[in-house]
């Protein structure tokens, strides 16, 4: 499928490239690389967010019935408030991430398109007698991003007022659209929901405003700087929740819910045997699904790979190692290219 965006993206220039990101299409890049990624670490930045759907669960029993599929706190969600959760199968793998809202009358679950097919199947394996019922609120929604430091003097420029608190929804209009502001879990970064028949308008705003276009491939190589592991990249149906690092999406607390077993022993035994890690190249660059070799050992594996468009060639990379082996400073090989394990996120601008 292509973002309500897309046909306006392409449109940009002759040095538009368009692909596929999340399962839609659109801009992979505007033509300059380094200057996107520069955008994102120093000023602003927008980018299309059309490749996240959007599902719509109401019914009496949706919190209660949420609350048992996935495996962060939704009972306790304040309305206008959102958390990241995975939703598992009875062994403790994932099988989807996602973000999850309060809107009130309903719960909004936001994920990748290329996820949702994958997800509302499984929700609707799992809706018995419960009074829920699951909807695509896609077609009505659409979503653009907006990232940086400027991000917030940027928002206000168009007459946007920058949320203060991460994960909380507010409801405003611009240019007599209702829009939902949303502030980001990831750094200076801000997403703005509005119908797909005003995106564009919005897009032209943001950019007459200073904002730089940027396409997905500038995206992937903050995410990796950032350490934030990708469903379906660095997420995989075979790892458990804690091997990905990602203890924002738990929650200890909050009852029995699917898979919550292997998650608890997990946490009751302290550790995982393998975890999420960085790993910094000084010259090479190893491909994504390339082992990890320490003391002649495999111990791990490459799942993102990022060189950086800033003149120094650096190479980061996101992957798995075992326990034993990933303390930060650690030297390791992979393919040939000699690297060190790093903690997460990368100490570096």
């Amino acid at each position: 499928m292509q973002t309500p965006l897309h046909n306006t993206l392409a449109a940009a220039g002759t040095a538009v490239r368009m692909g596929e990101y999340g399962g839609a299409e659109t801009a992979a890049s505007f033509g300059d690389l380094a200057r996107e990624y520069a955008a994102l670490r120093s000023s602003a930045a927008v980018f299309d967010l059309g490749r996240r759907a959007k599902l719509i669960i109401s019914g009496n029993d949706r919190v209660r019935w949420m609350n048992g599929m996935v495996t962060n706190n939704i009972r306790d969600l304040a309305p206008g408030r959102g958390n990241y959760n995975f939703l598992l199968n009875a062994q403790g793998h994932i099988l989807a991430d996602m973000y999850i809202y309060n809107r009130g009358e309903h719960l909004l679950v936001d994920t990748d398109v290329s996820q949702a097919a994958r997800v509302r199947e499984l929700f609707d394996k799992y809706i018995i007698m419960d009074e829920v019922e699951v909807s695509d609120g896609s077609g009505q929604l659409t979503a653009i991003g907006l990232a940086g430091p400027k991000a917030g003097a940027t928002l206000k420029a168009v007459g946007i007022n920058a949320a203060s608190e991460a994960l909380a929804l507010s409801d405003t209009a611009w240019r007599g659209a209702s829009v939902t502001l949303l502030r980001s879990d990831a750094r200076n970064t801000y997403e703005i929901w509005i119908a797909p028949e005003k995106a564009a308008e919005l897009w032209g705003a943001l950019v007459t405003a200073g904002a730089t276009p940027v396409g997905y491939e500038a995206l992937e190589l903050a995410r990796i700087t950032d350490g934030v592991p990708r469903f379906g990249v660095d997420i995989r149906e075979k790892d458990l929740p804690q091997e990905t690092a990602q203890q924002r999406a738990l929650d200890f607390n909050k009852g029995c819910y699917l898979g919550q077993e292997i998650v608890e022993r997990i946490h009751a035994r302290g550790a995982v045997h393998r975890s999420l890690a960085g790993f910094e190249f000084a010259e090479g660059t190893p491909p994504a699904g390339a082992k990890v070799v320490a003391g002649g050992k495999d111990v791990g594996q490459v799942t993102s790979v990022a060189q950086l468009p800033n003149g120094k060639r650096r190479t980061l990379a996101l992957g798995y190692i075992r326990r034993e082996a990933g303390a930060p400073g650690s030297e390791v090989e992979i393919e040939g290219a000699k690297g060190r394990v790093s903690a997460l996120p990368f100490a570096i601008e």
